[in-house]
């Protein structure tokens, strides 16, 4: 009998614990959904005069998209090394991270809790190059200059952004497996079926629009495309149509056709 109630006892938790959760997160939100409103305004004022994805959205989407920046700003330490700290930094680093994952139910790349923000180029590691920002077990690393390039436009099919929350979110998908996005994972498997002859043809010595980055391995190539994805996504769509279309499938999202209407006052 006392097996049997324990049994049971165990068997309760596990059925209550989806909703029980469920209500919980929802429960959270919601609060937190108060708080976001007193800085939606500024929030606003910030992403749009920078990201020119966030100004095609429509102004459901647009509120979604800055909820979305206020919860994930909301859930990680951000540290500045040798720079001094603005207000924008942090709201433009989770709108980036947001852009990437807009059409996903998993967005908020759990498992980093750090980023860290730098001046410039850097060197890490027993590399020997300089590095623009990298993603490791110790948190996301991004340098401030090089980031700002990226989303002013001035790097051309470049944005280191967009480069290292695609590693982010690889990371925590097949790495850590903390927060598994099930569309996400499923739907990776098919995208590489379209990128791996893509890739193996450029270790070989092809050239494309990804460039020859791309191809130092296929960590690199995966967010290489995420770049040029969103950077130049009406050549990349007609220079590698199935790669693109691989892409808009896995991230549930095609830049090319964002839904336009009225946009948010500033």
């Amino acid at each position: 009998m006392e097996i049997l109630l324990i049994f049971l006892l165990v068997l309760g938790v596990v059925v209550i614990h989806g909703p029980v959760s469920n209500w919980i997160t929802t429960i959270y939100t919601q609060r937190q959904f108060k708080h976001f409103l007193s800085q939606e305004t500024f929030y606003h004022s910030i992403i749009s005069r920078y990201l020119k994805y966030y100004n095609r959205l429509n102004l459901e989407d647009q509120r979604k998209f800055l909820f979305r920046t206020y919860l994930f700003k909301k859930s990680k330490r951000f540290h500045y090394i040798d720079i001094t700290e603005s207000a924008e930094m942090p709201i433009l680093v989770s709108a980036v991270s947001v852009q990437l994952t807009f059409g996903l139910d998993k967005y908020m790349l759990n498992y980093f809790k750090d980023i860290y923000v730098l001046q410039d180029d850097y060197h890490y590691g027993f590399y020997s190059r300089p590095f623009q920002g990298h993603v490791d077990h110790s948190g996301i690393y991004l340098s401030w200059d090089n980031f700002m390039k990226g989303v002013k436009g001035m790097t051309p099919n470049c944005n280191v952004g967009l480069h290292e929350m695609g590693h982010a979110l690889a990371y925590v998908n097949f790495i850590t497996q903390t927060e598994e996005d099930k569309h996400f994972k499923k739907e990776f498997k098919n995208f590489s079926k379209v990128a791996r002859p893509i890739f193996n043809a450029m270790q070989e010595g092809q050239k494309n629009i990804l460039g020859d980055y791309a191809g130092t391995n296929y960590h690199e190539f995966w967010a290489v495309s995420v770049e040029i994805f969103f950077e130049n996504p009406i050549r990349l769509r007609h220079e590698l149509p199935e790669l693109y279309a691989a892409i808009s499938k896995l991230l549930r999202q095609d830049p090319i056709v964002i839904n336009t209407t009225k946009k948010m006052a500033a």
